[in-house]
Order: C-alpha cells, then structure tokens, then sequence
C-alpha cells in the first residue's frame, strides 16, 4: 500500500538541485542565478573564509557548516552561489542543494539519499530564522550533529540568516520568563547556532563599498558612465531607498541598464 520507491537522483544532471517533499525528489536547476565571485564587495573576510571553507570541501577534505548572519540585502546568499560555482568550476563532483526551512523536516530522508552517493553536497538554506513555538529547528541536529550515525562526510549546510541566534529576541524572553527551567529551555534553542563551525557575520555598507559595488557592475556589465554621473545618481537612488546594500546597488543597475539598453548575464 505504500508508494514505490523513488528512483536514485541523477547528479550528474546539473550542479545544482532544490529538494521538494510530497513526493521527495531532487529538481535539477539548469543555470543558477549567481553572480561572479569578485563582484561581491565590501564583504572581503566573509568571501575569503566561506570560499576557502568550500574549497577544501571540494577537494574532499573535512570542512565546516557555517551560518552567514547579518543585515539583509548584503549577499549572504549570493555569496553561497558564487562560493559554489567557483568551487565547482575546479571541482565538478560538488553539488548545491537548496532546502527550504518549511522542509526541515524532511532532510533526514535527504540525507539518507545522499550519504554513499558520488559527489561532495552543500545543503543550503536562505532566511534560515525560528518564530515561538516553531519546532523545526529540532530537525537540523540531523544535519549538524547527525545523530548516531554521525553527519555523512560528504555533506555540509550553509544557512543564512538576519539573526545570530536564528530566533528573536522576545522569542528569548518569553523562555526565560515562562520556562520551569529558564537557562535550559533558552540554552536549547541558542545552542543551535553554535553547532555552526563558521559564522560570518554581515554588516551595512558605507557609502564608498556601495558605489564601488556599482562601479564594479558596471565594469563587468559594460555600462559606460563617468564616476560623476554615477556617484551622484548612485547617492540619489540609495536616498530615495532609505539605506546602503548590495541588493539595492543591484536595483540601481538594473535600473540603469534598462536606461542605458544594456542586457545583464
């Protein structure tokens, strides 16, 4: 009476894959929306670290999960793609698989895929963040800790997040104000970061990172603009957005490539 089994996943089929539950399958994803690794500026420590952590991967050695926290919009995910084609370019066997945090749940039967497979895996998940009474972060122990079997050698999580300790504040709180034993039921939920090897933490950028940003996107796309033109609408465009990021220096050349007929990828 229960389903058939599903067939084994091609990994051979693209270099990046996104996990579905109900059934459980693999969608390969043909090209992934990345961009070049030397155009994320302004976030130099973070790029060094995470790619050095993936590199090492890679070439089939130990290497860390790692938590990516900090202000939005500064390219925490972007970093793990491109961290990921740039390893993958030297290294095909390496994989990216995008989870989402409503599938938590499932990743031990991800995981139960994946252990013995070809390859090296990177688990991913974008906006990785708990609300009260959210128990799915109980699930991630299987990937960080691994439970008795132990995390397979070829798999590692990358997660970004804008909270250092994947839960709010007042989430906080309410445990210490509401729990039998409030250190306990605090130190459960908090401890799960620290079962990261790497944080890397993302900050707002000043002015100087934001236009070199652009001036970067601009070189690489072949936008021509003096740098007066360009600091002058680059600084009117991040006033009218109320702030600095690399996800707003993005919207500005994209704006300015419609302007000036220039296709970006």
């Amino acid at each position: 009476m229960s389903p058939p089994p599903g067939e084994a996943p091609d990994f051979a089929a693209a270099d990046a894959f996104v996990w579905h539950v109900a059934p459980d399958r693999l969608e390969p994803v043909e090209k992934v929306a990345a961009i070049g690794i030397r155009l994320l500026v302004g976030v130099d420590r973070a790029r060094d670290t995470l790619l050095a952590n993936t590199m090492q991967f890679a070439r089939g050695f130990p290497a860390n999960n790692v938590l990516l926290w900090g202000a939005r919009g500064m390219g925490k995910s972007s970093l793990v793609k491109a961290a990921h084609a740039e390893a993958a370019h030297a290294h095909p066997g390496l994989k990216l698989i995008e989870i989402q945090r409503e599938d938590l749940p499932s990743i031990s039967r991800l995981l139960g895929l994946l252990r013995g497979a070809e390859g090296r895996f990177i688990l991913f998940c974008d906006d990785l963040s708990f609300e009260k009474d959210d128990s799915h972060y109980k699930s991630l122990k299987a990937v960080l800790d691994g439970g008795i079997e132990g995390r397979p050698e070829n798999v590692v999580l990358y997660a970004t997040s804008n909270r250092r300790h994947l839960m709010p504040r007042q989430m906080i709180e309410n445990e210490r104000q509401t729990g039998v034993n409030p250190a306990e039921a605090v130190e459960e939920k908090v401890s799960l970061s620290d079962r990261f090897g790497l944080w890397l933490g993302f900050h707002p950028c000043n002015q100087d990172d934001f236009l070199s940003m652009i001036r970067g996107y601009c070189d690489a796309f072949g936008i021509e603009i003096s740098d007066a033109d360009l600091r002058a609408e680059a600084i009117e465009w991040s006033q009218t957005r109320g702030g600095r990021s690399g996800r707003v220096a993005w919207q500005f050349i994209t704006d300015l490539a419609g302007r000036r007929g220039v296709r970006l990828g």
